[in-house]
């Protein structure tokens, strides 16, 4: 399955065109967390299992979120993948995408954090699907569950949220990727963990390995 890209040369908001510059590259799929980094998505599977397989009875939730701040010249994208073991702690990980241009349209950051998460989602297909779910297969009538959803960053309250009128447009993305989409106040993928990431501008001279525009 092949997504349109957030960022097109042209996209209508509020009756009027934007002239946007497109991504013309490809972001690698490297991840990271406090004592890892370099993590490819076999990697980041591999830990699941392993972090699923330490309590097999358990309610297990898999999220993907996203989350962007704009810098001084420059958009930071944090996708953020967690197993949560309710209650009992959760292992994660996340991806740093660095656009080196401010985006101020609504859409277009809401958008590309879409779709981020559902690049990362699509990777998470069928038979990886059901390696998770085997894992608790054989303890479901002993309470064990697994679900998955993406975090959109995003609320329906028209009051408090600027985004209440793409929310729609970004649930039935998700949907469309076999994912149960989630938005405020429950996000927490995205509003808490991936935010904590993105608050902080990005500072090559003091980074290694990160994520700029696709290239390492």
């Amino acid at each position: 399955m092949q997504l349109q890209h957030p960022l097109l040369p042209h996209s209508k908001e509020k009756g009027r065109t934007l002239s946007l510059k497109p991504l013309t590259t490809t972001h690698p799929l490297e991840f990271r967390n406090t004592t890892e980094r370099g993590l490819n998505l076999d990697t980041v599977h591999d830990r699941i299992l392993q972090f699923m397989r330490h309590d097999p009875v358990a309610t297990y939730k898999f999220i993907i979120g996203t989350d962007c701040q704009v810098h001084t010249g420059h958009t930071k994208f944090i996708t953020g993948v967690v197993i949560q073991r309710l209650g009992k702690g959760a292992w994660a990980c996340y991806r740093q995408v660095i656009v080196h241009r401010a985006l101020h349209s609504i859409k277009e950051k809401l958008s590309m954090e879409t779709a981020l998460s559902e690049e990362i989602a699509m990777y998470f297909d069928e038979s990886k699907r059901q390696d998770m779910e085997n894992i608790i297969l054989p303890h479901l009538y002993q309470g064990a569950s697994f679900d998955m959803f993406i975090h959109i960053d995003a609320g329906d309250d028209e009051n408090k949220n600027r985004t209440a009128k793409f929310v729609q447009e970004m649930v039935r993305r998700v949907e469309s990727v076999g994912m149960v989409p989630v938005i405020k106040p429950d996000c927490y993928v995205a509003s808490a963990y991936a935010n904590r990431f993105s608050k902080k501008p990005y500072q090559p001279i003091y980074e290694n390995h990160e994520v700029i525009d696709g290239i390492l």
